[in-house]
């Protein structure tokens, strides 16, 4: 009894979220990411994935929080010529002021983006903890909850400690609204 309670709590949440213009979803997609600034190196194919939480305010502006495992970087080389990999591991938390130029389906998107390092793949400079970025973008909802996107997240913050070294990750997603 108690299980179908709280199924029927669950279910009933979930339309009073749809009904206040509240979406929960997923995405992923490719990150293709750079350093820009003192460190000359070569962009990198990486990866994102996570959570998107959308808050609908009025028909032609929402705003949209999201939760990404985001992997950026750079590839170059040493001075003995060697190719290195800078991988950088966030947790990124973009919050997204979203405009729909046609309503319910284009939209234009602008935010901070907040990561905090989990992990580094270069041992020889250390990595700051926190990085704060400025995104922008573009997003199409297609049929049945499916959008995609494009968007552009330039560091504000260096990487590293006295290092003119700053995030630039142009990013290709795809997600799913439940």
């Amino acid at each position: 009894m108690k299980k179908v309670l709280v199924l029927v709590a669950v279910i009933a949440t979930s339309f009073a979220m749809q009904a206040q213009g509240v979406n929960f979803g997923v995405k992923g997609g490719a990150n293709f990411a750079n350093l820009n600034g003192d460190i000359d190196g070569d962009g990198i194919t990486s990866f994102h994935a996570g959570a998107v939480l959308e808050l609908n305010l009025v028909p032609t502006f929402s705003v949209q929080a999201e939760g990404l495992f985001s992997s950026q970087g750079s590839e170059y080389k040493d001075e003995l010529g060697a190719v290195r990999d800078i991988n950088l591991d966030y947790i990124s938390v973009p919050v997204m002021a979203k405009y729909y130029i046609l309503p319910s389906k284009l939209s234009l998107m602008a935010g901070p983006q907040f990561s905090f390092l989990i992990d580094e793949a270069e041992e020889a400079l250390e990595s700051k903890s926190f990085d704060m970025a400025a995104a922008g973008g573009v997003e199409l909802k297609l049929i049945a909850g499916l959008f995609v996107q494009a968007r552009y997240t330039i560091g504000l913050t260096d990487v590293y400690e006295d290092v003119d070294s700053k995030n630039a990750v142009f990013q290709l997603s795809v997600g799913y609204f439940f």
